[in-house]
């Protein structure tokens, strides 16, 4: 989301003489810009893109289901970390959808890819699967 604050006309407004001068200053409010999300999903990594846009707190964008991806997100401790390097995960593999997230989530920056390439994969996924929408078919 994208603020413009403008003021209308050049002319200042000079207190009286004996009145001191004051200076009034406007600021977003502090949850916002916070949660703002761009996602986009594909069915596989040579399919076109499906994305949306996704902001929290309120919930919002064009993202179709934006209220529950915004709850699944809450919901997770950290829903953007990938799994660690060393875990162990099984070579289930549950599909070619890939899906990338960027932008802000809880003041912090967000590059993320998701993909359902393994168990570790498909667990993370599931975790967000709102974020996603309907799962595009391959």
């Amino acid at each position: 989301m994208i603020l413009s604050l403008a003021g209308c006309g050049s002319e200042q407004a000079t207190p009286p003489a004996d009145q001191p001068s004051a200076t009034t200053s406007v600021q977003p409010s502090a949850g916002e810009g916070q949660n703002s999300l761009t996602v986009q999903v594909k069915a596989s990594p040579q399919a076109p893109a499906t994305t949306w846009k996704l902001n929290c707190d309120p919930a919002g964008g064009d993202h179709p289901k934006a209220a529950q991806a915004c709850a699944a997100l809450t919901k997770v401790g950290d829903p953007f970390k990938p799994p660690p390097a060393d875990q162990m995960c099984t070579k289930i593999y549950g599909g070619p959808q890939v899906a990338t997230v960027k932008g802000t989530w809880q003041a912090k920056p967000v590059d993320a890819k998701f993909t359902r390439t393994d168990g570790c994969e498909m667990s993370r996924w599931s975790k967000v699967a709102p974020l996603f929408g309907d799962l595009p078919k391959s």
